[in-house]
This record gives C-alpha cells, structure tokens and sequence, in this order.
C-alpha cells in the first residue's frame, strides 16, 4: 500500500486548522492568522507518530500532548481554566467533525443487505474531504453561536399576581426598556391572556419602537421572581403578538441586568 506523506501532512494541516479556527469563533477570540497556522502546524507534526514503533496508550497520550501544544501556540490565557475550555472546545469540535466524516464514509463504504453490511468498495476521497468539512464546521459554529445567543438568555420566572402563582419561561431581551410613563416601572412582556388583567386594574403603557406606536395592556402584581431575584415594583404587560422563540412566553426586560 502507497502512503503519499505530502498528502496526509497537508489533510492533517487542514482539519486541525479548521478544528482552530472554530474554536476560535466559537470563543469569540480574535486571533491572528499566522497563530493559527502555527498551530495547525503543531499538530500536523503528530502524523509521524503514526511511523515511530508505539503501543496505542503511548500513542494516545502523545496526541494528547500535541493537542495541548496546538492550543497552547494558537490562543493566548489567562489562567488555566480558560486554557483547558480551549482545549475542551477542541476536543468537542474535532468530535462533531470526526462523527460527521464518518457517518459520511459508511454511507458511501457500506451497503446492507438486511441487517447485514459489506464494503462496496467504496470510500471517502480526499477531494469530498476538501469540500464538506468546511461546509460541516461553517454550519456547526452558526448552529453553536445562534443557540449559544438565544438560550443564555432564557430564565425561568415566577410570578405572583392575584395570589396565584404562575411559572413561565422568559427570554431577556436587550432592547426590551418599557416602563410605565408614571412610575417608571419596567414591564414584562406576557402572551395575551396568560395572567388576567381586569379592567378596573389596568394600568395603560404608551410605547414607540420604530415601525409602530401603541398601548399595551398591563398591570401591578404582587411579585416577580427573576434568576433568584425578587422585583416587586414591575408591571406585566399584553404581547401584541406570539414570541417566536419556541417554549418562550414572556420577555424580560432589561431593567433586571442593569440592577
């Protein structure tokens, strides 16, 4: 068999750049592109381990330390815990890669016959390896940042309003600032109908974003729990339509962040 070492130096070259640069982006670092081929360097070095005569503990072990070496001269910290969520990170990303090629080959590799399976002859080529593994890292850091931007913003809250309690699921909205014009209580945003509000209770709210103008529907309840803590001087307001957020059903303002 004909190993083209050019080849298998270049292919670990570029996987381990692009496991670098995700975790780059993934940690929203800013880091300079000669570090990142510096490091991707590093860990090209491991494919010579592969000709040197060790057990799998030994070789193990020293791709672990080429792991950590790659990090080490890619990304810049502070102290020991950012380094070892940079190294975690990398070990998560080369993960999600590795699964993916490989769920690839066994469907190009393997046919079934029942619940019997035979090679086809067939394999991943190099060229296919080129061109899905950046698609495969473009779509996991844009699913990665897009839940890590959405769902670590989302608080369980409690709220208290005629004796009655209510659980909710609230996402925190940034540019979420309405207060009432009288008092300057913030309000949280509910769908229409969860928590009554009487007439005889209700507080009206002027708002203005930058399509619209409006008055939305609130009242004073006796308490609102946030993140383990407790507002008792907040108004809960009507949404004028459906969050679009899955499971979300009342957005927080940002009052409780500035507190």
């Amino acid at each position: 068999m004909k190993i083209y070492l050019d080849l298998v130096l270049f292919l670990n070259f570029f996987f381990d750049f692009l496991l670098l640069f995700a975790v780059s982006r993934l940690l929203k670092k800013k880091i300079r592109f000669l570090r990142l081929i510096m490091g991707s360097l590093v860990g090209s070095l491991s494919t010579f381990f592969l000709f040197l005569p060790l057990n799998t503990v030994s070789l193990f072990f020293l791709k672990m330390l080429v792991s950590l070496l790659m990090i080490k001269v890619s990304f810049p910290f502070k102290n020991i815990r950012s380094f070892l969520k940079q190294v975690l990170y990398l070990y998560l990303v080369s993960i999600i890669l590795g699964g993916f090629l490989y769920f690839l080959n066994i469907q190009f590799s393997y046919k079934n016959n029942g619940v019997v399976f035979f090679h086809n002859g067939l394999s991943i080529n190099f060229i296919i390896l080129l061109i899905s593994s950046p698609l495969i890292i473009f779509w996991y850091i844009k699913e990665a940042l897009r839940y890590k931007n959405t769902y670590q913003n989302i608080y369980s809250v409690k709220v208290i309003a005629d004796k009655k309690e209510y659980i909710l699921k609230g996402y925190l909205d940034t540019g979420n600032h309405l207060k009432d014009p009288y008092k300057k209580r913030s309000v949280l945003l509910v769908e229409k109908g969860l928590i009554p509000i009487k007439e005889e209770e209700t507080i009206y709210v002027p708002y203005a974003s930058l399509n619209h103008q409006g008055i939305v529907k609130c009242k004073k309840v006796e308490k609102i729990e946030i993140d383990g803590k407790t507002f008792t001087n907040m108004l809960i307001g009507y949404a004028k339509e459906k969050f679009k957020i899955e499971d979300i059903n009342c957005i927080i303002p940002m009052m409780i962040k500035e507190e």
